[in-house]
């Protein structure tokens, strides 16, 4: 007999596998899926590269050789790993990318599943790993979300292939499927070849029929009608397929319309329909219903291992992807009528889904860190410098200066003829910042539980030169933090930045924070003024106001317009704290707190390097 998995290419449909690892692409089990199962791409997502990297020990020698080069972040060392292996199988998909003139052969890599309601952060991170892995057959995913639309419109007209994953909807099906149309005519527009670049519209199927038949379940428990029961128990197992059938119903619609035929006919190939989720989770149902239902011409279904060697053993392929389409209709209408909303189920689904990716992200790069210190033992978080020898000596001689002179001990001690003898001690309140904030955490954690609670998706710091410092090394350096605010900086006046920055926030769901010493900023108060007439466009004049907080001096100009106009809180700055040294103050550490940063842990490791840097100053011979 043919195998199954092979068989299914007459239909016109590709398998593709949902699964990589080190093992997998080492020891030619890849190569043996390729020639004998047809297997034509391959996915992963953030708990595939999890269980991969976590349940073997087939990367720690690559670990031990990249930590023996330098010390990396835990997210550094995944990304060397990921895209190590992206490349690797990249490279072996390569002939059957150039067998099927681009059709199939890719292999995928997701963007940080945190940065799903960020368009500017999705667009850059998916150009830089499209750049570093250097493949015409990789492919990119970015969750279809509304902030992802933008985006994968946008790398589309740069020609970087794409897979929108996280798909549940057929309306945002339709929404993804016209970003893609747009960026291939933007493509062309700017001389591009759209023969080169390739996307896919990952469906997620099986979660669907998880979350309606829980919904059914319970209303089971409710209704005492027998009609209602039976048209409930009828509906048990068949929006999935349904959804399915609809969605590729739209599929054939959108790409035979007269605008796709002109961009066909220059060369570009229609962005398939992936069925993702294709494991089946309820053990009543077959173990390969997600295979056999999605079987149609011009689709992709992408199998994890066990549904794989399950079809593989005794799957039938049929095309059945266009049967009964007026029973879907049906299907879908019946569970309107019963009182089960598929906006709200599929919405849901697309919340839970970044969630869950974002979790198994952040327990692979756990993971990753617990090797890292393990592999690093005694040299973990070491550091060395070293200067030519002409700077060494000058740095020596000051050094010695200073401990043989007590400068340090002037220094704690506020001493100003350590400078010039004037007002110098009137600018060290940072000295003892950390002290300070220790006694009055309670302000920053409650601003932080505030605005996880309310659901604010973006915090964005208006501020210049040393008010956005601090905030803007914490946002890049520790990046989003699951359930809190994406905090962006903008210390800029440029309109092209302001525009981008704009356009990648919903206003009505973000956090202003307006930060500005003296209070009297010029660029911080344009700023300030602009985006308040914005969201008081948005949100009415009421309610305007809770949506900024300010950071300044106590009675700055800007305290005032803070509370003529009702802003949700003012933080006071330390007038003895000059703007650049103000890390610690709450111009740094109540942005640390919107973001979701354990701003008290961060202040107690503070205070250990304080006590370390102290504990090392030899004593002075002249105090």
């Amino acid at each position: 007999m043919q195998n199954p998995l092979v068989a299914i290419q007459q239909f016109g449909q590709s398998i593709w596998y949902d699964y990589i690892s080190r093992h997998l692409l080492t020891s030619g089990e890849l190569q043996r899926l390729i020639t004998q199962d047809g297997i034509r791409g391959v996915t992963s997502n953030p708990a595939i590269f999890e269980k991969a990297i976590t349940s073997s020990t087939d990367y720690d020698d690559t670990l031990v050789t990249l930590l023996q080069e330098r010390d990396r972040d835990a997210h550094s060392l995944y990304e060397h790993l990921a895209i190590q292996d992206i490349q690797m199988a990249a490279d072996l998909m390569a002939p059957v990318y150039q067998q099927t003139n681009r059709r199939d052969g890719y292999v995928c890599l997701e963007v940080s599943p945190h940065l799903a309601d960020d368009t500017t952060a999705t667009i850059e991170e998916a150009r830089r790993l499209w750049r570093t892995i250097a493949r015409p057959n990789a492919m990119i995913k970015v969750p279809a979300t509304p902030a992802g639309l933008p985006a994968i419109q946008q790398l589309i007209s740069e020609g970087i292939n794409v897979n929108v994953t996280l798909l549940f909807s057929i309306s945002m099906y339709e929404a993804v499927a016209n970003a893609y149309i747009n960026g291939i005519e933007a493509l062309i527009a700017h001389g591009g070849d759209p023969r080169r670049v390739a996307s896919v519209a990952s469906f997620f199927v099986s979660r669907i029929d998880t979350a309606v038949d829980q919904r059914i379940t319970a209303r089971l428990q409710q209704v005492t009608s027998p009609e209602e029961k039976n048209l409930l128990t009828s509906l048990l197992g068949q929006a999935a397929v349904a959804s399915a059938r609809l969605a590729y119903q739209k599929y054939t619609t959108l790409y035979h319309t007269p605008r796709w035929q002109a961009l066909a006919a220059q060369g570009a190939q229609t962005q398939r329909l992936l069925w993702a989720s294709t494991s089946t989770k309820n053990p009543d149902y077959s173990d390969v219903k997600y295979v056999e239902e999605l079987i149609g011409p011009e689709t992709i279904n992408t199998i994890p291992t066990a549904t794989l060697e399950a079809f593989r053993d005794h799957g039938h392929p049929q095309a059945r992807l266009t049967t009964r389409l007026e029973e879907a209709g049906q299907i879908m209408e019946r569970l309107e009528q019963a009182g089960i909303s598929m906006q709200e189920v599929t919405d849901t689904l697309l919340v839970q889904g970044v969630r869950l990716f974002a979790d198994a992200f952040d327990q692979l790069l756990g993971a990753i860190e617990q090797k890292r210190r393990a592999l690093l033992g005694a040299k973990l978080n070491g550091q060395s410098f070293s200067l030519p020898a002409d700077f060494q000596a000058s740095v020596d001689t000051l050094l010695e200066e200073w401990r043989t002179r007590g400068k340090v001990r002037k220094l704690w001690a506020r001493d100003a003829s350590l400078w010039t003898g004037t007002d110098e001690n009137h600018w060290l309140g940072w000295l003892d910042v950390v002290t300070e904030q220790g006694h009055r955490i309670d302000h920053l954690q409650k601003i932080g539980e505030e605005v996880k609670r309310e659901g604010f998706s973006h915090a964005l710091l208006l501020g210049m030169g040393g008010s956005s410092l601090c905030p803007e090394v914490l946002s890049l350096t520790f990046g989003p933090q699951p359930g809190y605010p994406v905090l962006r900086v903008l210390d800029s006046t440029d309109p092209d930045q302001i525009e981008r920055i704009e356009q990648g926030i919903d206003l009505t769901k973000t956090l202003f924070i307006v930060s500005s010493k003296s209070g009297t900023t010029l660029e911080t108060s344009l700023l300030e003024r602009y985006f308040f007439a914005r969201v008081q466009e948005k949100v009415g004049p009421e309610r305007a106001g809770k949506q900024f907080i300010a950071i300044t001096d106590p009675g700055s100009p800007l305290q005032k317009r803070a509370e003529e106009k009702g802003f949700r809180a003012v933080y006071p700055g330390r007038p003895d704290i000059g703007g650049r040294y103000s890390a610690l103050s709450d111009f740094g550490m109540v942005p640390a707190a919107l973001m979701g940063m354990d701003v008290s842990r961060l202040l107690s490791a503070t205070e250990h390097m304080i006590h370390s840097c102290a504990a090392a100053v030899p004593p002075a011979t002249n105090p």
